[in-house]
C-alpha cells in the first residue's frame, strides 16, 4: 500500500477491498433494474424502484434522504435538449446527506441511473438486465455507464460511515435520471438548491480525470430539391425541371467538412486539455421513391465545441452562427441553393465547461489518484457528463470513475471489478481530503 496515506486512509482503503463482494453485489442489484431512458410516451420503468433501493441503503448508513419528482415547470431556463411535455413522473431524483461535524467543505457525489436501450438484445452473450460476473468483469446494460460508478460512490459512502470517519464537511450523495436523454435530472437537482463546494461524478473515465467537456450541438439542416421522375431526361431547374436534393446536400457536407478541418488547426478553437471541436454528420434522410428525384434532404449532425468557442453564457450560439454563415456562403455559389437556401434547426445545446487543474477538487482528486498508485492523468478525450450543469451552478465538478467509455452503450457492456474497487478507494479518500477529517 502506498506510503503517503494516513493510517485512517489506509483503514478505509483496506475496508473497500474487504467489501469487494458487497460492491459487486450492489452493482448487480443496480443493473437488474430496467432503467432505460424513456420513450416518447415517457412511461416510467424501474427508476422509482431503484431510487427506493438506494434510499434504503443510504438511510441504513445514517444519511438523511430526500426522494422527489421535480416539476418540469421549475427547471431553470436553458438550451438543454429537453422536449416539450417533459415530466419526471415515475422517475424521481434522490439526494442523501451525511452531515459533517463542521468546519469543512461539502462534497457532492453525483451519478445517473438511467441507461440506453439494450437493443439488439439477440447479440448479447447474457441478458442485459441479468448481470453476470465472468473473467473479472461484471456484464450488463449500465454496468459501465454508469451504474458501476454509482456502485463505487455508494460503497465509498457506506465505508466512510461504517468506519465512523469524522468528516468535517457534508458528503452529499445524488442519483439522478434523464441524463442519457436530456440532462434534465441534474438540472432539476441543481435548481433545487443542492449545496456543495465541489463535486465528483464517477463516469467511466478509465480511472483518469475528466476536468470538463466540450459543448454539444445537434443541428438539423434541410435542403430543398424539386421532385420529378428519375427515368426521363430532365429539364433545367429554371425551366421547371427536377432538382436532386441529395446532390445539393453535398454542397452543405463539403462546407461542413472544410470548417471541421479548419477547427483542427485554428488557434481560437484549441484548448489546453480538451480536443478541438468537431462536426460529424450522423444521419441523412432523403428520398421519397426509388425512381423519383428526392424533393428534400435532411442532415443531422453532432457538433462539439471547446469552451473558447462558447458565448458569454457558455452556450454555442457563436458556433451556430459560424456554421450557418459557412453553409450559406457555400450555398450562395450554387444558383439553385442561392434561391432556395438551406434551413437550420438547433434542437438543444449542452454547454461547454472546464475545471482547472489547480481548482481544489481537481487537485485533491489528482493527488489522491497518485497516492493510491494511479497515474494522475487528465483526459483530453471526454464526452458529455453532468459536470457542466453543476459547475455552472457554482459547484465545480469533475469526473473520475471505473470502466472505459468505449464500453458505454455497447453490446455486452461490462466493467472490470478491480476498477470498481479502485474507484471506490479513490472516491472515499478524496472525500476525506476534500471535506476534512476531525477528531475521531
Amino acid at each position: 500500500m502506498p506510503a503517503d496515506l494516513t493510517s485512517l486512509e489506509r483503514r478505509v482503503v483496506a475496508e473497500v477491498v474487504r467489501r469487494e463482494d458487497d460492491l459487486t453485489g450492489l452493482l448487480c442489484d443496480l443493473v437488474a433494474f430496467d432503467t432505460r431512458a424513456p420513450d416518447l410516451d415517457y412511461a416510467p420503468r424501474d427508476e422509482a424502484a431503484l431510487q427506493d433501493y438506494v434510499a434504503g441503503r443510504m438511510r441504513a448508513a445514517g444519511l438523511a434522504v430526500r426522494v422527489w419528482e421535480p416539476e418540469a415547470a421549475d427547471l431553470p431556463p436553458s438550451r438543454y435538449p429537453i422536449p416539450e411535455g417533459h415530466h419526471f413522473r415515475g422517475r424521481p431524483q434522490l439526494v442523501a446527506t451525511a452531515t459533517g461535524a463542521g468546519g469543512g467543505r461539502n462534497l457532492l457525489f453525483n451519478g445517473h441511473v438511467d441507461v440506453v436501450t439494450a437493443e439488439p438484445r439477440e447479440l448479447w452473450t447474457s441478458p442485459p438486465f441479468a448481470p453476470e460476473l465472468r473473467d473479472g468483469r461484471l456484464f450488463g446494460r449500465g454496468a459501465c455507464d454508469m451504474k458501476g460508478g454509482v456502485a463505487s460512490m455508494l460503497l465509498a459512502t457506506e465505508v466512510l460511515r461504517g468506519l465512523e470517519v469524522p468528516l468535517c464537511g457534508d458528503l452529499v450523495v445524488n442519483t439522478v435520471t434523464d441524463e442519457e436523454s436530456s440532462g434534465a435530472g441534474s438540472l432539476a437537482v441543481a435548481a433545487a438548491g443542492v449545496r456543495a463546494e465541489a463535486g465528483i461524478i464517477p463516469e467511466p473515465t478509465d480511472l483518469t480525470a475528466w476536468l470538463g467537456t466540450r459543448g454539444s450541438l445537434m443541428p438539423v439542416i434541410t435542403v430543398d430539391g424539386r421532385a420529378g421522375h428519375a427515368g426521363f431526361p430532365p429539364a433545367h431547374w429554371s425551366a421547371g425541371g427536377p432538382v436532386n436534393a441529395i446532390e445539393k446536400m453535398q454542397i452543405v457536407l463539403e462546407a461542413l467538412q472544410r470548417l471541421r478541418l479548419e477547427w483542427q488547426l485554428r488557434p481560437d478553437t484549441q484548448h489546453e486539455m480538451l480536443a478541438p471541436g468537431t462536426i460529424v454528420p450522423t444521419v441523412l434522410e432523403s428520398g421519397q421513391w426509388i425512381v423519383s428525384y428526392p424533393a428534400v434532404s435532411t442532415l443531422h449532425c453532432h457538433v462539439q465545441y471547446v469552451p473558447g468557442q462558447a458565448d458569454a453564457n457558455g452556450y454555442g450560439t457563436r458556433v451556430e452562427a459560424e456554421i450557418e454563415a459557412r453553409v450559406l456562403a457555400a450555398a450562395a455559389a450554387d444558383p439553385w441553393l442561392a434561391e432556395h437556401p438551406p434551413r437550420f434547426a438547433w434542437p438543444g445545446d449542452v454547454p461547454a465547461s472546464f475545471v482547472g487543474e489547480h481548482e481544489p477538487i481537481a487537485a485533491t482528486t489528482l493527488d489522491t489518484m497518485a497516492a493510491l498508485g494511479l497515474e494522475p492523468t487528465v483526459a483530453s478525450q471526454t464526452t458529455f457528463f453532468d459536470g457542466p450543469t453543476f459547475s455552472r451552478a457554482g459547484i465545480p465538478t469533475i469526473a473520475f470513475g471505473p470502466g472505459n467509455i468505449l464500453q458505454a452503450h455497447a453490446v455486452d457492456e461490462s466493467v472490470p471489478v478491480d476498477e470498481l474497487v479502485r474507484a471506490a478507494q479513490v472516491l472515499a479518500v478524496a472525500a476525506m481530503r476534500f471535506c476534512g477529517v476531525g477528531e475521531g
